[in-house]
C-alpha cells in the first residue's frame, strides 16, 4: 500500500467519524450526552433554566456544525495526492490530537461532572492521534525502501 493510499484511508476514516459526531451533536444532542456521560451526568450539564438549556442547545448546534465543516474539509483534503502538504497537514493533525489530550490531562479533569470521563477521551485523542502516525511510517519506509 503506498503512501498517498494510506492518507486517503485515515482522512476518510477521520471525515466520517467527525461528519457522524457532529451531526449526532446537532441533532440529538441529549441522547448524546446519556450516551457518553451517563444519565445523571446529562442532566447535570443540559442546564437547569429554560434559557441556560436554549444557550447550551445553540452552542452544542454550533460546535456540532463545526464538526461537519471539519469532516468535510478533511474529506477534500484526502483528495491530495501532494507528499509534502499530506505530511505537513498529518503533523499538523497529530499536533491538534495531542493539544487536545493535553487540555482533556490538565483542564477537564478538574470538572467535577466531567470527571470520571476524561482517562476514555484522553485515550480517544492519543489514538487519534497515532492513526495519522502510520503516515509517517509509511513515508518512512517508502523512503527507505
Amino acid at each position: 500500500m503506498e503512501q498517498s493510499s494510506v492518507f486517503f484511508i485515515i482522512c476518510m476514516l477521520h471525515s466520517f467519524i467527525t461528519l457522524t459526531c457532529g451531526g449526532l451533536i446537532m441533532f440529538y444532542h441529549k441522547e448524546v450526552l446519556a450516551f457518553g456521560h451517563g444519565v445523571e451526568t446529562a442532566r447535570m450539564l443540559w442546564g437547569s433554566t429554560p434559557h441556560d438549556q436554549l444557550i447550551i442547545e445553540v452552542s452544542n448546534s454550533f460546535s456540532g456544525l463545526l464538526l461537519v465543516l471539519i469532516g468535510g474539509l478533511v474529506f477534500m483534503v484526502g483528495f491530495v495526492r501532494d507528499r509534502e502538504f499530506q505530511l505537513f497537514f498529518a503533523k499538523g493533525c497529530v499536533v491538534l490530537h495531542f493539544l487536545m489530550a493535553i487540555w482533556r490531562a490538565f483542564f477537564e479533569r478538574r470538572l467535577e461532572d466531567l470527571a470520571s470521563d476524561w482517562p476514555r477521551q484522553l485515550v480517544g485523542d492519543l489514538v487519534l492521534a497515532l492513526s495519522w502516525v502510520l503516515v509517517f511510517a509509511y513515508t518512512w519506509s517508502d523512503k527507505y525502501d
